[in-house]
């Protein structure tokens, strides 16, 4: 393996994917983001609550010039995994070519560490949810997350051992992790927080927000498999004597 190429590959996949992520956010996540904060201000000064609008408003505009610096981050942090992923499981995953390969790949990782999850937890905006309890809801978050994720690896690392047909192995992996993943999903607890808004806020937040981090996959998984099939940092130059 050719680190520099492998590093090249990972960080730039991830980086573009990231900041096309933040951007995308930025119109059409962050309305929401706002509405929910107006409607939670509105209720706080109703009920007789002291509201800085101008300490909020600067607050917003720097979170929201940050979305891009943040997609970054965020992308580059879950390509260097997506990437040691696809180096050690490139040649059992299925497909004709790198690109191939990944986009599968990124479509496994996302339902894993996206789907999954978030259908135990769904998303909300920052302004809905008690803050006392904040710690709380991301412990329960992280905790099915990591049993998704290591589930998910167990499963794979069996069904690779089992002396069956690839379709078969697909199929055995697949019931025991459904049968994991609904069995955490009944025995832990609900988020503690009642929701405060317009429900068809939240419903359309969370449907914008989810669609735009599957997109996030799609784009990591295709970027990254034509860098890989570009470059192809797993094959070693050959060097001719004259």
């Amino acid at each position: 393996m050719r680190t520099f190429s492998f590093l090249f590959i990972t960080l730039v996949s991830g980086a573009t994917a990231g900041a096309i992520l933040g951007l995308i956010n930025l119109a059409v996540v962050e309305p929401f983001i706002d509405q929910a904060i107006g409607i939670e201000l509105n209720n706080d000064i109703n009920a007789g609550q002291s509201v800085n609008m101008d300490e909020i408003a600067g607050y917003r505009i720097w979170q929201k010039g940050g979305e891009v610096v943040g997609g970054i981050i965020y992308g580059i942090s879950l390509s260097s995994l997506f990437g040691i992923v696809f180096a050690y499981s490139r040649k059992s995953l299925p497909g004709n070519n790198a690109k191939t390969k990944a986009i599968f790949l990124a479509s496994i990782l996302c339902l894993v560490l996206f789907i999954v999850p978030a259908l135990k937890y769904p998303s909300n905006p920052p302004a809905v949810g008690d803050p006392d309890t904040i710690y709380y809801r991301q412990g329960l978050f992280v905790a099915f997350l990591f049993i998704s994720g290591v589930s998910a690896l167990a499963v794979a690392i069996i069904a690779k051992k089992l002396n069956q047909t690839a379709s078969r192995k697909a199929m055995i992996a697949g019931a025991l992790y459904g049968t994991i993943m609904t069995v955490t999903y009944l025995v832990m607890p609900p988020n503690p927080d009642q929701i405060s808004i317009s429900m068809n806020l939240i419903d359309t937040f969370r449907v914008v927000s989810g669609s735009t981090i599957v997109m996030f996959w799609v784009i990591l998984g295709s970027i990254f498999g034509a860098l890989w099939q570009r470059f192809e940092p797993d094959k070693f130059e050959r060097i001719t004597a004259f």
